[in-house]
């Protein structure tokens, strides 16, 4: 841990900020000097996250030993495929990597070989595992962090936004290097080498079934005609926030939705009575919403929702003891060794072992516990090498052990 009155401010990148390259040409030469310098490639990627619907990155950032720092518009230059092939053979350096791989691959970026400096935190056991935290933690360098939350999308970037990139790159290297030694220090190298490479191998999660069940507030909708308002509404909000580009948010909030839903309008001026429904985006399209309302007030009762999203797996760990008492004490007896083998490495349990593989395994465990069977399992549910050989055999007998007792 960095002693406060050591902690330097980072100011300036060393060399400047430097140009937005927007054209072939400068893009070419970014490709040429990074081509030529060594060792792992800083890279960052800034979107308009709560602005666009889109996740697009609107810059790009790189820094490499010999190469300095670049910032690449990928609206004017959209095809970093050559810059890509140029890098083919580096290690990229990326903070919270699985945020950025997707919209770095739109643009035909794909490393094959990554170092991820939040992950590599929290096997670590870094309490705070932001990159401004990590940077000062770690190097004793303080970054300043006000533009992560801003609209990137902006034309032209205003300069305080550019210093900000450009020093987002400036010592990920250095983090990486600091980081790299304590892993191998601590055993831990290996680990974090099966987990980036698992980062790399998953980029896309799977598209959530149903996913108006995640509309924020919608706890509070009953009933299932009111679910199916939800569901119309959601559905809707997106079509136009896709086309508008614009942040579904933006467009009409959640809690626009779940008011709709538990009141159920029936005009135009009673729609506007909610006060969501008064932004100016949301005015836009009153007769669009006021149709999703009543297409969900007429659908026949088979076609409505019901509570709950069938087929996604256990249910909420809450119920468990009502439903399924045998399962809630496997659970709790599964969370009790994962804890405290987490404790014992330093790390946070949902990185020892992810808790929805526990929850899979303890619903559904094999239909004979030992340690074989609960590695394969395991090894079904997604869970990575090192995790298994960690977990398997305690987590295999702390059930066995209930067993044993009869209390499952």
């Amino acid at each position: 841990m960095t002693d406060e009155t050591t902690i330097v401010p980072l100011l300036e990148p060393r060399e400047g900020i430097p140009p937005v390259i927007g054209d072939p040409a400068g893009l070419a030469e970014v490709v040429r000097a990074f081509a030529a310098g060594t060792g792992p490639v800083a890279v960052d990627a800034e979107r308009a996250s709560g602005y666009r619907y889109s996740g697009r990155a609107y810059l790009v950032q790189l820094r490499r030993a010999g190469a300095g720092s670049a910032l690449i518009d990928p609206i004017r230059c959209p095809d970093l495929s050559e810059l890509d092939a140029a890098l083919a053979d580096a290690e990229v350096v990326l903070h919270a990597a699985s945020q950025d791989l997707p919209c770095l691959a739109e643009l035909g970026f794909r490393p094959r070989e990554l170092f991820d400096t939040e992950l590599a935190g929290r096997l670590l056991g870094y309490e705070r595992v932001g990159l401004g935290m990590m940077v000062e933690n770690v190097l004793g360098f303080r970054l300043e962090k006000g533009h992560s939350a801003a609209d990137w999308s902006t034309r032209p970037l205003p300069e305080d936004w550019l210093r900000y990139a450009a020093l987002d790159v400036e010592v990920l290297v250095e983090l990486r290097d600091r980081l790299h030694g304590e892993l191998e220090a601590g055993g831990k190298l290996p680990w974090a080498r099966e987990e980036f490479a698992w980062v790399l191998a998953h980029r896309t999660p799977p598209p959530r079934s149903d996913p108006w069940r995640r509309t924020s507030g919608i706890h509070k909708v009953r009933s299932a005609r009111g679910l199916a308002v939800v569901r119309e509404l959601w559905t809707l909000r997106d079509t136009l926030a896709r086309e508008a580009d614009l942040a579904p948010g933006r467009m009409l909030p959640d809690s626009a939705i779940v008011a709709a839903a538990l009141e159920l309008p029936r005009t135009t001026k009673s729609l506007t009575e909610i006060a969501p429904f008064t932004g100016r985006s949301a005015r836009r399209h009153l007769r669009e919403w006021l149709a999703a309302v009543n297409t969900a007030r007429a659908l026949p009762e088979s076609r409505l929702p019901q509570p709950g999203a069938p087929g996604e797996g256990p249910p909420p760990a809450n119920r468990w003891m009502d439903r399924d008492p045998v399962a809630a004490r496997r659970l709790a007896a599964a969370r009790t060794v994962v804890a405290a083998l987490a404790d014992e490495h330093h790390m946070p349990t949902e990185n020892l072992l992810q808790p929805d593989a526990v929850r899979r395994l303890t619903w559904e465990p094999p239909p004979v516990i030992d340690d074989e069977t609960v590695a394969a399992r395991l090894r079904e549910l997604g869970a990575r090498e090192w995790q298994i050989a960690l977990t398997a055999h305690p987590v295999a007998k702390a059930l066995t052990r209930l067993e044993t007792k009869g209390e499952i």
